[in-house]
Formats: structure tokens, sequence, C-alpha cells
């Protein structure tokens, strides 16, 4: 397994079906990983749009279930405060 890191995508499709591949832990865990990132920048580019129409860090912290920290930090990095 340590050759993986430097074997090509075209070469792992060479040696495995896709539908193989969708089925490993490792491909599960991978695609977890990106959804949840994908999910939390999607909820911290929803904070600006959030505060343009009047919402307080309370509320959309939890609209988003994310903290108000979180939020406070994200206006605070860009100047969104009113």
């Amino acid at each position: 397994m340590y050759k993986l890191p430097k074997i090509k995508k075209e070469e792992l499709k060479a040696m495995f079906r896709k539908s193989d591949l969708r089925k490993t832990t490792f491909y599960q865990e991978v695609k977890e990983e990106i959804q949840e990132e994908v999910e939390q920048k999607v909820k911290l580019k929803s904070i600006s749009r959030l505060l343009a129409i009047g919402l307080t860090p309370e509320q959309i912290a939890q609209a988003l279930d994310i903290s108000v920290e979180v939020v406070r930090q994200v206006v605070q990095e860009n100047n969104l405060g009113s």
C-alpha cells in the first residue's frame, strides 16, 4: 500500500472498476469528509446573506447549527459587521 499515493487516477481506474472503489472504506470516508467540508463552507458563506436580511449572530448560529463564536469570527474576519 505504500505505493498507493504515487498512483494516478487513471492507473487506479485501470486496476479497479468504479463500483469496486466506491465500496471501499477509504472511498466512503473520503466522500463523507468532503461532504462535511462542503456543508461547512456553504454555512459559512451563508452568514453574510443572513446578516444582510437582518438576522443576529445568535439567530444565524441557531439556523445554521453552528456556534455563535464561529458566526462572530466570520463576521470579524470578513468585516461584515454593521
